[in-house]
Formats: structure tokens, sequence, C-alpha cells
């Protein structure tokens, strides 16, 4: 995608103000409350990252253990375990341990169904 700066031009506002009340009023009735839109967009803020989103990615398949997904990412295990912390702290992944081993899976299907939306988005540009 890259940064692109969009030149603001007269093309793109109208060209006199004019409202429509039924329309407005409608879309009042529909926006998300204040806190639900910062919940949102903490959410956004998270998968952000290019690590988290592989790591969510490699979850979205399987479950898998830290020292798996390290090597599977090529990072080290320091490394994974803290996003995989912040992912935690979001209930985007929930973990279990076995014995000595910590288990990743992602908290539920919402979470593949975002990732590959965006990624098949993405694709489609």
């Amino acid at each position: 995608m890259g940064n692109r700066v969009v030149k603001q031009t007269d093309n793109d506002l109208c060209e006199e103000l004019c409202e429509h009340p039924q329309a407005i009023s409608l879309a009042k009735s529909e926006l998300i409350p204040e806190e639900q839109a910062q919940q949102v967009a903490d959410l956004f803020k998270i998968l952000g990252d290019t690590t988290r989103l592989k790591i969510l990615q490699v979850l979205s398949k399987r479950e898998m253990c830290v020292c798996d997904i390290a090597n599977v990412i090529d990072m080290g295990q320091s490394a994974v375990s803290h996003q995989l912390r912040l992912l935690r702290t979001a209930q985007l992944v929930k973990y279990r341990k076995e014995g000595q081993n910590a288990w990743y899976s992602l908290s539920d299907d919402h979470i593949a169904t975002l990732l590959y939306q965006g990624i098949e988005h993405v694709q489609h540009s």
C-alpha cells in the first residue's frame, strides 16, 4: 500500500452545503457507542504489527507451542513470548500449559475471519 498522499481537490467536497435529515438521523442511530469505537480502534492497533499478524495467521491453522511459533516466524522465543502476551491481553489468543510447554490458539473464529478478510482485501487490490 505505501504512504500515499492524497491531495484534496474541490471535486471531493460537496459543491453546496446540503443536508439530508433522514440519512443523518439513520446514520446517527446506527453509530456504535464511543466506548466500542475505542475498543475496535485498540484492536486494529494491536493488529497493526507484522509480527503479531504472522503469529495470528500461524495460530489460525492450529494450536502451537511458543518454541514452534518462534521457529516458523524465525524469531527468538523471548520476542515471540512478548508478542503473545500482548495478544493475550487483547484477548486475541489463549493459552494452556501442558507440562513445560505453553500452547497457544486463537480465542475465537472472529479473529481468523478478520485476519483473512484483511489478507483477501490486500490480495484483491
